[in-house]
């Protein structure tokens, strides 16, 4: 909380990466069992890959993840983490925004500290119409003019809980805002209207194949490669996915999955022989297997399809 002992780096970062694209109610419980399984830099370091992965699965952007095995290393190796934004930078998975989030609230340096709830606050304090991507940096300048010299954690937290409470992209609270005697969007009466929302991009389709083979109540899972989409996590396995539908087969299930750049139509087929490198996993330990959400899903379909099926 603000005005408290500076918290642990370990802790800020590891919050902060999980925080990305991923909502607070989703990160809490990860969180909290991240820091029981390995409460430090250097016990996360010396975790086994697949471990740290499957911890991992359900929070989704697995990039993240393996960023995060990395970094804990380096870290680990160099002693702990450095005390500014430049240094900061240098470590795998760690752009600009994290960086400031670290150098401010842990170590107590003045630095820009500019999420989307940040860049909503000061866009509508400001009444900035165009879509906070078009806005960056004007907004960035307007920040650096509020952000104090001491106790820049402190502020950057405020201003962050500020816009995730108070400064609601919908329905924002301006009676109980703080600095509503200043804001002019508050004063135009329509402060939804700043900013304008995302120019939204079409997302393309992309089409899979997934294999459902199971044996005396097991499935056969491998594990993806190390590089590229859901990099490193567990799965059915299946070939590469495509630009193109793939030619019409008999599917148990079909699942639809957004990705960040693209959506993907994934047929689930049974096939009878083991592919690739794997083990066959306990349907009845589904849960330990470390699925992504993609393959969590798809799984579960097949047992709900077979479920109603027999009922």
């Amino acid at each position: 909380m603000p005005g408290e002992t500076a918290p642990d780096p370990y802790r800020v970062w590891l919050s902060e990466v999980m925080l990305q694209q991923t909502t607070v109610a989703a990160v809490t419980p990860r969180f909290e069992r991240f820091i029981a399984r390995w409460p430090t830099v250097e016990a996360l370091a010396g975790a086994r890959d697949e471990h740290v992965l499957s911890e991992w699965a359900g929070l989704g952007y697995y990039a993240r993840a393996r960023n995060l095995i990395a970094c804990a290393r380096e870290v680990a190796a160099r002693g702990g983490f450095p005390d500014t934004e430049e240094q900061l930078r240098q470590l795998p998975g760690i752009g600009a925004y994290t960086a400031a989030a670290i150098a401010a609230i842990a170590f107590g340096r003045r630095a820009l500290v500019m999420d989307t709830n940040v860049e909503r606050v000061v866009a509508r304090l400001h009444a900035i119409e165009a879509p906070i991507a078009e806005s960056k940096p004007r907004l960035r300048e307007l920040l650096d003019m509020m952000t104090p010299v001491e106790r820049a954690g402190d502020f950057a937290q405020a201003m962050m809980d500020l816009g995730a409470t108070i400064c609601r992209p919908k329905s924002p609270d301006c009676p109980a805002c703080p600095l509503n005697a200043g804001c002019s969007a508050f004063a135009s009466g329509e402060p939804e209207r700043f900013p304008a929302p995302k120019r939204k991009a079409v997302r393309p389709a992309r089409y899979g194949v997934a294999h459902w083979i199971e044996r005396s109540g097991s499935i056969w899972l491998v594990r993806r490669p190390a590089k590229g989409m859901l990099g490193g996590m567990a799965a059915l396995p299946g070939p590469d996915w495509t630009d193109e539908p793939a030619p019409a087969e008999t599917a148990l299930v079909h699942v639809s999955h957004v990705f960040t750049h693209f959506h993907l139509e994934l047929a689930v087929v049974a096939s009878d022989s083991p592919t690739g490198e794997g083990w066959w996993q306990p349907l009845d330990r589904l849960v330990d297997a470390g699925l992504p959400t993609l393959y969590r899903r798809a799984a579960d379909s097949v047992l709900e399809a077979r479920s109603a099926l027999a009922a």
